[in-house]
């Protein structure tokens, strides 16, 4: 290269003694090191180009690979699903030869049977379908003679009613007969100790002894009232399902049973939380409402036992806590996670560490082993080839406040505290550092890349600590101090600033505004933790409830 280069040298010279500069342009090693340059920059954008087509081209290829699966799903989804049709001359029967052996006439009505199920769930309820159907004919439909007395037609009817809500299938049984007798229920409830003598219970909460194991106001066991037993397995089965049942009555016109069960037991939505250190899924038809609360909230929702919404009451518990780690104390972040639910007609307000976001998740069956466990509905399998446990929470939260000892006093949980430091930093780097060196040890962190953006977020949360730049766009340092020490509500807001102005000047004039400490780039790890834990400590993270 040398020799070639001299080569090219020589050539030009002789060149150059041959014309005037006017008449011969000459080359010089900036033109030959700019010219190279744009070469450069021209294959560099030749291979972006490239680049970028193929990503379309395989987001394309994506695109219609997630249409060709989700195609897919469908079609296998289809083909597990019957209508509910295939099982209606089977109940018509059980009416017909019920009716016959007790010498009742009754109407069986059916609404809506078109609708599809799964054939797990079609095959798993016809059983408790039948249970009811007999039910409402021995213990609910009159005799012809009754009902004449009491101006009603001589033939009683039953209707079942199926509709669709979003994931869900509503199953509603009604009948035209006696209704359910409530001072039955509540004398067999104290006869049990299912109920407390000076206990005020609702009617609502009478009617729901009906579910309770060998509970029955039957005066005589027949084959076909089902030996006093019965009602017990139906609700056990319904929430074996994922579902759930709810029960109202009206005496001398009726009781009305509806069921809400799944579309299908292979896939349903779920909501991920997370617990400690385990993921859970939480299926989303029993989610009403999810709430972010803050700090304060969260004491007073402690402190008060239950959270309150349109009107209605729900007991708050800590998921930890449901699942035996009771050594465990809720974390208090800036804002916290609080998930209202509902299963038939309880409800319960449930405090997660973490929200992972909404999957649609592949049921598998948890096995023989597991079936009989409070709270577990099945469990599914993660992309990374983990094993997340699907929770119903209701129950679990029913068995602890059962397996409390009369007239002990429910402790409220503790709640732990963690410090929230805010970073105000033009700098990406420098967040992205600042915020991974506090995480580790133990810190909340809430990021702003200017002082407009961090009195954005102040106007919803205070920080403990706010670490500020000086030199930043829109509004610096400086300015942002001075905001914050003529409001109220921020005066006492600790500053540490770290900028690389260290000049005294600069340093005094942060000082006069009401900065609590002035650091210098770069600085020590070591020194920034000292001075942020000299204003949030994190041996402080309990509050008394």
């Amino acid at each position: 290269m040398p020799r070639v280069r001299c080569a090219r040298a020589a050539v030009a010279g002789e060149s150059a003694e041959k014309f005037d500069p006017l008449e011969f342009d000459r080359v010089t090693r900036f033109q030959e090191l700019t010219r190279f340059m744009s070469e450069s920059v021209h294959d560099v954008q030749t291979v972006q180009q490239t680049l970028l087509k193929n990503i379309d081209e395989t987001s394309a290829a994506m695109s219609a690979q997630a249409k060709l699966n989700s195609g897919l799903q469908q079609s296998l989804m289809s083909i597990r699903m019957l209508p509910f049709s295939s099982i209606s001359q089977r109940l018509y029967r059980i009416v017909r030869q019920t009716g016959k052996e007790l010498g009742k006439k009754v109407n069986l009505e059916l609404y809506g049977t078109e609708i599809e199920l799964d054939r797990g769930v079609l095959e798993k309820m016809t059983a408790p379908f039948e249970h009811l159907l007999r039910n409402a004919i021995v213990h609910g439909l009159e005799n012809p003679e009754q009902r004449e007395h009491k101006g009603k037609p001589p033939i009683g009817n039953i209707a079942l009613t199926l509709r669709q809500e979003g994931n869900e299938v509503v199953f509603e049984f009604k009948d035209d007969g006696a209704g359910l007798n409530t001072q039955k229920l509540r004398q067999k409830g104290l006869e049990q100790g299912l109920l407390q003598a000076n206990e005020p219970v609702s009617d609502e909460k009478v009617m729901l002894l009906i579910f309770e194991t060998g509970l029955s106001t039957a005066t005589e066991l027949t084959e076909i009232s089902g030996r006093g037993v019965g009602m017990d397995v139906v609700r056990s089965e319904i929430k074996a399902l994922g579902g759930r049942i709810e029960v109202s009555s009206v005496p001398d016109q009726g009781a009305s049973f509806t069921i809400y069960l799944p579309l299908t037991l292979a896939v349903m939505k779920a909501l991920m939380v997370r617990a400690g250190n385990e993921s859970y899924a939480i299926p989303a038809v029993m989610v009403e409402q999810v709430q972010q609360i803050k700090p304060a909230e969260l004491v007073e929702l402690y402190q008060t036992g239950h959270a309150e919404w349109q009107g209605k009451s729900y007991p708050l518990h800590y998921l930890s806590r449901l699942l035996g780690d009771h050594e465990r104390t809720p974390d208090n972040k800036p804002y916290n996670a609080v998930l209202l639910l509902r299963s038939g007609e309880q409800r319960m307000a449930l405090h997660v560490d973490e929200l992972s976001g909404n999957k649609e998740v592949v049921v598998k069956n948890l096995g023989i082993q597991l079936s009989r466990l409070q709270g577990i509905a099945g469990a599914t399998v993660q992309a990374n080839g983990k094993v997340v446990l699907i929770l119903n929470p209701v129950p679990l939260a029913q068995m602890a406040t059962q397996m409390q000892e009369p007239g002990e006093t429910v402790v409220a949980a503790p709640v732990k505290r963690i410090p929230v430091v805010m970073i105000v930093d033009d700098s990406l780097t420098v967040r992205k550092f600042t915020t991974r060196l506090l995480t580790r040890v133990g810190y909340d962190v809430v990021t702003a890349k200017d002082g407009v953006d961090a009195l954005e977020k102040l106007a919803e949360m205070t920080p403990d600590v706010m670490l500020l730049d000086v030199e930043m766009p829109r509004m610096d340092g400086f300015e942002l101090a001075k905001h914050m020490r003529r409001d109220s509500k921020l005066q006492s807001l600790p500053i540490i600033m770290i900028t690389s102005r260290t000049a005294e000047k600069h340093r005094n004039y942060a000082l006069e505004i009401g900065v609590n400490e002035y650091m210098g780039k770069p600085y020590q790890d070591e020194d920034l933790l000292e001075n942020i834990a000299r204003y949030a400590p994190l041996s402080e993270t309990a509050i008394a409830l």
